[in-house]
């Protein structure tokens, strides 16, 4: 461990490594999405990834993770396979939803991934009911909830703050705040900006951190999940990040200046973190672009993985979506 880095250094690559990947995955997708390869919608998380990584770093392989439809990076660190990734965004049966979900709706009940979900704030209710289930069989694992803070307008964040504040569950919200709910400005849209006083207004600890930097976001994390792992109740954290990428790909992004993108992309969380690590005599460049072909080369088998998958034929289309009694057949 370094005397200024506040993790062994196994873990401070492993953090960087994880950046990389998810940061090369989504210019890969975003290649393919160009292409009509992916199609539908596709969010991407470029800027972001300091909070996925070092927030589900902190958490233990077994806890619950539910996401927005911004949650490609938060799937591939919690465990989900890049190919079944990739295949899942191409609408490859052997993607991790099998085709049915696409980009927006990842799902992995292996690794505990819960899903991206489509509906702003929709995650918030199901993280509450997956900490009661573990708080009524009396388990140590923890559901952790990523959203925006454009989620934070919707009435299921306050419910769902009330009720795990009011039955102490073990709950972990995580507001990434990147300051445009879609296009608009969170000033414009919410007449209170502090988003931890939102939190605190249900006597839920809240905390704001610096979702740029990778290692303060794994440390705030790591401090809450203790606290709520001890049975303290549910904690919030506002991490303060900012996506460099337009909202989708169809958004022509004319609610923000060019200048301030590029003030944000002066303090990216990779090249921040890895001149960081380089000052600490942990990695030098050589290294560097060692991990870059390493991921460069997971990335283009996974895209030969969705290449080669399979479309799910016409006669299946209707199965999992109608149910039936026993011995009854549902035309569709």
């Amino acid at each position: 461990m370094s005397a200024s880095l506040p993790c062994p250094r196994e873990l401070a690559l492993r953090l960087l490594h994880d950046m990389l990947r998810i940061r090369r995955m989504e210019e890969r997708a975003a290649e393919l999405y160009g292409a009509g390869k992916i199609r539908g919608f596709l969010h991407l998380y470029i800027g972001e990834e300091a909070v996925a990584v070092g927030a589900l770093h902190a958490l233990a392989p077994d806890d619950a993770v539910i996401a927005t439809y911004r949650e490609h990076g938060h799937a591939l660190v919690q465990g989900v396979p890049m190919n079944a990734i990739m295949a899942e965004m191409y609408g490859k049966r052997e993607g991790c939803s099998h085709g049915r979900g696409g980009s927006m709706h990842l799902f992995d009940a292996r690794t505990r991934f819960f899903g991206g979900n489509a509906i702003v704030a929709g995650g918030l209710p199901l993280t509450v009911g997956l900490a009661l289930a573990e708080h009524m069989q009396g388990g140590k694992r923890i559901a952790a909830c990523f959203f925006g803070e454009g989620a934070m307008a919707e009435g299921a964040f306050h419910e769902a703050l009330n009720l795990a504040a009011l039955w102490q569950l073990p709950v972990l919200f995580c507001c990434e705040n990147n300051l445009y709910a879609m296009g608009t400005a969170l000033a414009r849209s919410q007449s209170q900006t502090d988003l931890c006083a939102k939190a605190a207004a249900y006597k839920v600890a809240a905390q704001a951190v610096d979702g740029m930097d990778v290692l303060a976001v794994h440390q705030a994390t790591g401090a809450a999940v203790e606290q709520v792992r001890a049975g303290q109740g549910p904690y919030f954290l506002e991490y303060r990040t900012y996506r460099f990428r337009a909202h989708s790909m169809f958004d022509p992004e004319l609610y923000r200046d060019k200048a301030e993108v590029e003030q944000w992309k002066a303090r990216g969380p990779i090249h921040s973190y890895s001149a960081r690590l380089k000052a600490e005599g942990l990695l030098d460049e050589a290294g560097f672009l060692a991990l870059a072909a390493q991921v460069e080369a997971e990335v283009e088998a996974a895209v030969a993985y969705a290449e080669a998958g399979s479309l799910e034929p016409l006669a299946d289309l209707c199965r999992d979506v109608y149910t039936s009694a026993p011995g009854t057949q549902v035309q569709p």
